[in-house]
């Protein structure tokens, strides 16, 4: 059996006193695109956020490619090949939409992602590639935060709730051009509240519930059943 290339072990996490996780075990393949479904609270973004390094995390508890990261800074594990799509997108209101594409850039990953891969995925970005990147729709800025992520070259990226807050039409664009994204053998995590988007463009599923892994399963095999009871706890 070939290597996961990120298992995750045990892994708690806290905010102070408050504990958002608790024991999870998960694994992403090499190529896989992992979703990642719960309700609000159930501890999503927390997974993304210990993942990449911006919560500290217990010895052991995180490997990629079978190297434990779990103590590294998050600079440390970008450099890695580990990127994130944060929630919220998180661009920087004072640069330009070129400025925030190239500082995903800095890591000095090479690969095929660079400004003229990522205007061909989204070409509304190099038609504003020179405004302010707060000025953008919702959709666009959602545009420059993938491309930011792309532009590091990653082996694995990571979408914290692609689609939060997006109209329907731009949700379907995002979605169409994720082949496009997630091709070439890169493998992905998609925590997503559509669960029949998640469902459609991954390979196995992990739910959530209060920090839990609650159901693991392969996308195509899972019940709805199975889903709400999982979501919500039902027994």
């Amino acid at each position: 059996m070939p290597e996961p290339i990120l298992q995750l072990h045990g892994l708690d996490a806290h905010y102070g006193d408050f504990q958002a996780l608790y024991g999870v075990d998960m694994k992403v393949m090499e190529g896989e695109v992992l979703a990642i479904i719960g309700s609000n609270g159930a501890g999503k973004t927390t997974l993304m956020r210990s993942i990449t390094g911006l919560l500290s995390n217990g010895p052991a508890q995180i490997k990629y490619r079978g190297v434990d990261i779990s103590a590294q800074r998050a600079d440390e594990i970008a450099v890695q090949g580990l990127a994130m799509v944060p929630e919220g997108r998180q661009l920087f209101p004072s640069l330009s939409v070129r400025e925030n594409l190239m500082i995903g850039a800095q890591v000095g990953r090479k690969g095929p992602w660079d400004l003229d891969a990522v205007y061909k995925l989204f070409p509304i970005l190099e038609e504003r590639k020179d405004q302010q990147s707060t000025s953008l729709s919702g959709g666009q800025q959602q545009m420059v935060a993938i491309g930011r992520a792309l532009m590091a070259n990653p082996d694995l990226i990571l979408f914290d709730e692609i689609s939060l807050g997006l109209a329907p039409i731009i949700i379907k664009d995002i979605y169409e051009a994720l082949p496009g994204i997630i091709g070439e053998g890169m493998s992905a995590i998609i925590v997503e509240q559509d669960i029949s988007k998640a469902l459609s463009v991954s390979s196995r599923v992990y739910c959530l519930q209060e920090g839990r892994v609650s159901l693991e399963g392969a996308s195509d095999t899972v019940s709805r059943e199975d889903i709400s009871r999982a979501y919500f706890g039902i027994e």
